[in-house]
This record gives C-alpha cells, sequence and structure tokens, in this order.
C-alpha cells in the first residue's frame, strides 16, 4: 500500500503542476490581435509637364507617381472645380521660348491645339479641351466657378469662357504679354499680370471691363491675395521681389526683398489658408521662399531644385511639392524641417501643381 500511495500522490502533484502552468498561459484570439488598417490617401497631386503634354498623378502617401495621362500641347496652368471633380489645364500650341527670342524664327503655332482640357478626377481621363481665345497660359475660376478667366499671352488679351456652354463670352484686351490671372476671394476682380509693361490690369468681374491698370515693377508673374481680399501680392521676377497692393484701392503700395535681382527670380506665389505664410518659388535661383504676411518680411528659403515654378502645400500644411522644370521631377519639402525629403521623377519639365483633396 505504501507503494501506491507513494504513486499516487506523485501522479496528483505533476497533475497539478500542468494545470497551473497551463493557466498562466493566456489564449490567443482573433480579436486580440490589431486589426491592420489600410492607409487611405486623403489628397492626390497633380502635376503638369509642359514638354511631354502629359498630366502626373502623385499619391501623398508613397510620394511616387500612380498614373500619367496624356493632355496635349504644353498643358501649364492648372487648377480645379470648387467641388474638386474636375481638373482644368492651360493648353497651347504656340512653340516654347524665353524671353527675347525672335518669334521670327520659331515654328508655326498649332492653333488647333490651343484651349483648356477638361480632365476628370473620377475617371483619370481628358474629356474634352474647350476654346479659351489664343495661346492660354494661365487662368482662373470666376467665385461661383462658372466662369473661366484665361490670359491669352500672344494677343494681349483676356478671355472669359462659360462652362456651361464651353464657349468664349467676351475677350478684353489688357497689357502685352499677359500671364498670371488670378480672381479675388470676393469675387469682384480679376487681376491680371502683363510681363511686358511690368503693370496689372483690373478687371470688374461685374462690368466684365478693365476699370484700373497700374504698375508694379518689372516682368511680374504671379498674384495671391489675403482670405480678406483687402491685399494682394505681386510676384516681379526681374527685381528679386514682391510688389505688395493694396487691392481695395488698386494701387501698389510697398515691396518685399525676396533676393538679388537676376539670381533670386520670383515665379509662383501661394498663401496659407490663413493668410498668414507665403510661399514663393524662384525659378532659377532654385530656392521656395517663406513670407510672413504680418510684417511682409522673408523669413527664410528652402532650395528645391533646378528652376522651380509650380508649388502647392498639403491640405494639413506638412507638405510643399514644386515642380521643377529642368530636372524633370517634383521636390517634397518637409515644412517642419524645411527640408527636401524626396524629389519624385515626373515627365518633362513640370510646370504646375494642384492638390485636391479627396
Amino acid at each position: 500500500m505504501s507503494l501506491l500511495n507513494t504513486l499516487r500522490n506523485a501522479f496528483l502533484g505533476f497533475l497539478i503542476l500542468s494545470l497551473s502552468s497551463c493557466s498562466n498561459e493566456q489564449p490567443t484570439t482573433p480579436s486580440d490581435k490589431k486589426a491592420e488598417v489600410p492607409k487611405i490617401a486623403t489628397y492626390r497631386v497633380y502635376v503638369t509637364n509642359e514638354r511631354s503634354g502629359d498630366l502626373s498623378i502623385i499619391d501623398p502617401d508613397t510620394h511616387e507617381v500612380v498614373a500619367t495621362v496624356p493632355l496635349g500641347k504644353r498643358p501649364r496652368g492648372i487648377h480645379s472645380s470648387h467641388d474638386g471633380k474636375t481638373i482644368y489645364v492651360a493648353l497651347s500650341g504656340s512653340p516654347i521660348a524665353g524671353p527675347g527670342v525672335d518669334e521670327s524664327k520659331l515654328p508655326p503655332a498649332d492653333k488647333k491645339a490651343d484651349g483648356i482640357g477638361v480632365f476628370d478626377v473620377g475617371s483619370n481621363k481628358l474629356l474634352k479641351v474647350i476654346a479659351a481665345g489664343s495661346d492660354p497660359e494661365e487662368f482662373d475660376l470666376s467665385k461661383d466657378g462658372t466662369l473661366l478667366y484665361v490670359s491669352n499671352e500672344d494677343i494681349a488679351s483676356a478671355s472669359i469662357v462659360d462652362l456651361g456652354s464651353d464657349k468664349v463670352l467676351q475677350t478684353i484686351k489688357v497689357g502685352e504679354e499677359p500671364e498670371g490671372v488670378t480672381t479675388s476671394p470676393d469675387g469682384k476682380f480679376v487681376y491680371v499680370t502683363s510681363e511686358d509693361q511690368g503693370a496689372i490690369s483690373v478687371i470688374d468681374t461685374a462690368a466684365r471691363k478693365v476699370i484700373k491698370t497700374f504698375e508694379v515693377g518689372h516682368r511680374p508673374r504671379d498674384v495671391a491675395f489675403l482670405p480678406d481680399s483687402s491685399k494682394a501680392y505681386v510676384s516681379l521676377e526681374n527685381d528679386g521681389k514682391l510688389a505688395v497692393v493694396d487691392a481695395v484701392q488698386h494701387k501698389k503700395i510697398g515691396e518685399v526683398e525676396i533676393g538679388t535681382a537676376g539670381q533670386i527670380k520670383p515665379m509662383s506665389i501661394l498663401l496659407s489658408k490663413n493668410g498668414k505664410t507665403g510661399y514663393v518659388s524662384t525659378g532659377r535661383g532654385k530656392k521656395v521662399f517663406l513670407l510672413d504676411t504680418t510684417t511682409d518680411k522673408s523669413t527664410s528659403s528652402i532650395e528645391v531644385g533646378d528652376r522651380p515654378w509650380g508649388i502647392a502645400v498639403s491640405p494639413d500644411g506638412k507638405y510643399l511639392y514644386s515642380a521643377n522644370g529642368p530636372s524633370n521631377d517634383v521636390s517634397v519639402v518637409d515644412l517642419s524641417t524645411q527640408t527636401v525629403i524626396k524629389r519624385i521623377k515626373a515627365g518633362e519639365s513640370p510646370w504646375g501643381v494642384l492638390i485636391i483633396s479627396k
């Protein structure tokens, strides 16, 4: 009996130890595992490529080009409808020519290629090209989104295009070599820059006529208004400055020093949503400058790449994207550190950048 008791006690001890060990192990169930939710981009970046005639579409999560869509000849200016469902792109059949080029030695313009391309964001397709006058380069939408105001560079005019009928309603004479076109946030005025005359033509949108022309400096390229339409900034390519404009009286009231004229060439201007910070691309200056609009002072600069032109800032304010023409790429700038974190290969001569929230 003593042997039997010994064996029984040994077995019971082993059983208790085994149960105790098992009780310390936590069972694994599917509910304990964290589900991996795929990340979905909240916006897309669209870049016009002037020489290759197409549109690069960039995923901001990977910072890679996910699609390239043919558009037509020389796509440059790019803007979206107010609902973000449609992208409009300026197309031109005029040959590429820099300042001072003898135009008589250039190949003839293909006027059939001129127009505004209408691109559907949902299907990633170019739907049609609508008439918008001769040699369109830049444009902007009316406040209600029914009209386009388009600069026609080779005929010193601005066309008003009805998006309902796809027809030019009116052509207005402006300064020579018009380029930048910007509608004031209140929708009352459109500013059109004249590179040749160094001036701004002010179009009254209700009267559909130029009500004033005023000088700002040498070779004005782009215009950006404060959100309340009280003030505007105009990039002066050949002065290395921005003109500060009273947008109520329509007159120049000051200047912002950006850099040395000839080395720094202010091009595109973009303001943050609250209007407190400005971003200025500088072409051959290779940099984007930051502007404090409360003091009208340049605060810092970021070297982004070769001849940056079009720029855009992500909806969350984290990244700036710049189109760098000669190097055929787009720089991604982390604005918290003011450093380039990636350069994305695009098409040939990227020109304009647009961001649309999804």
